[in-house]
């Protein structure tokens, strides 16, 4: 499959998702959380991305995933029409194992993509405490009430997954988000602490997220924790937008946010900060993209992706973009990028350097001399 075949697959499974011919070939998906949720893993043409497969759109998808063999390769199909083989990554063997204290790896971290391990440090979240400030696309909530995860993951039990991640599953970088605290650092300290003792542990290259702190002194304190990435979430760029979808966390105006990469760029280097951008929710595709040009201007990665609606959330019912959006978005976007010397496969750690939940680095592929395409 040609890199411009690759790019437009991806971005179609990305917006309409993958019905699942058998059903056990989704027990190791995601379901609820703060990460790519009702997601799996799926490699195309040795790239793996997260693909919608617990999804309403996805329930109606044209595109559909046979029974996959033991090697976990299966045939991909739309309208009866085969597609090419497909491959579901086995399930880590991290997994299998329990903290010292009898927590389940997984319910600690879990691998997104291929290499990337990921966690929510704190699984509650100040937002998602009141219907009237909650972010409407989020289900941070919905994985520890079913019990698939534990509120506060410690330190020492980040540093145990994360060890063993590395040496039974070759993981090569980690993401770790948070639910946002009652505090003023927006839960940049319980990431300082946690970063600290993974990286006593392990040397493994970590991503933090977290909203802007209450000061810039703390992107210093991430950094000299072992903190190699940081990434602060915009998700959604028109203001009157954010007030309506996201109105506890558009609390924090987007100016606060444009100081805080201002101020965090020097810290971590140029590309080595992102942001989080959802397409699909209303911002126009001028908006994302005078928005990303201003980031890259800064010195930010703006990693855009299309919005998936999750089961339970108050816009679970709301379109994924179409992928002719997403395409329109991602072709200029890659070249605004190249032109200011960034690219995901620069990035240390984190949601851009895995590009598992977007075609954008498939579309910087193509960017590329042929010779440089890998």
């Amino acid at each position: 499959m040609t890199p411009t075949k690759t790019a437009t697959m991806i971005a179609q499974l990305q917006s309409f998702g993958i019905r699942l011919s058998d059903p056990r070939a989704g027990a190791s998906s995601r379901r609820g959380g703060a990460g790519p949720s009702d997601h799996k893993a799926v490699t195309i043409d040795g790239v793996t991305v997260m693909v919608p497969v617990h999804t309403h759109g996805a329930f109606d998808s044209p595109f559909e995933a046979g029974r996959p063999d033991a090697q976990g390769n299966s045939a991909l199909s739309c309208g009866g029409q085969d597609l090419g083989i497909i491959a579901f990554p086995p399930q880590p063997k991290f997994y299998g194992l329990t903290t010292a204290d009898g927590i389940p790896y997984s319910q600690i971290a879990t691998l997104h993509g291929r290499d990337v391990l990921a966690t929510t440090v704190l699984q509650t979240c100040i937002r998602y405490q009141s219907r009237a400030k909650t972010c409407q696309f989020c289900a941070i909530g919905q994985s520890l009430a079913a019990g698939r995860t534990i509120a506060h993951k410690t330190p020492a039990q980040l540093a145990e997954v994360a060890k063993a991640a590395v040496e039974l599953d070759g993981v090569k970088h980690m993401v770790m988000t948070t639910g946002t605290p009652a505090t003023p650092d927006r839960g940049a300290g319980v990431l300082v602490e946690s970063a600290r003792a993974i990286r006593a542990a392990v040397d493994l290259p970590i991503q933090a997220q977290c909203e802007p702190p209450d000061h810039d002194g703390w992107f210093t304190t991430m950094r000299e924790a072992g903190i190699d990435t940081l990434g602060m979430h915009l998700e959604v760029v028109t203001p009157d937008l954010r007030a309506r979808i996201m109105p506890g966390k558009a609390s924090v105006p987007i100016d606060r946010y444009m100081d805080a990469f201002r101020a965090a760029v020097p810290v971590f280097g140029r590309g080595q900060v992102s942001t989080y951008i959802l397409a699909g929710l209303g911002d126009s595709r001028e908006a994302l993209l005078a928005i990303a040009q201003e980031l890259i201007a800064i010195g930010v990665y703006p990693f855009v992706v299309p919005f998936v609606p999750i089961s339970g959330t108050p816009l679970e019912s709301h379109p994924s973009p179409t992928p002719e959006f997403m395409a329109s978005v991602l072709e200029p976007l890659a070249a605004m990028l190249a032109q200011g010397g960034m690219a995901a496969e620069k990035v240390k750690a984190g949601c851009a350097r895995c590009g598992a939940c977007s075609a954008l680095s498939t579309f910087e592929k193509l960017r590329r001399p042929a010779a440089q395409v890998v």
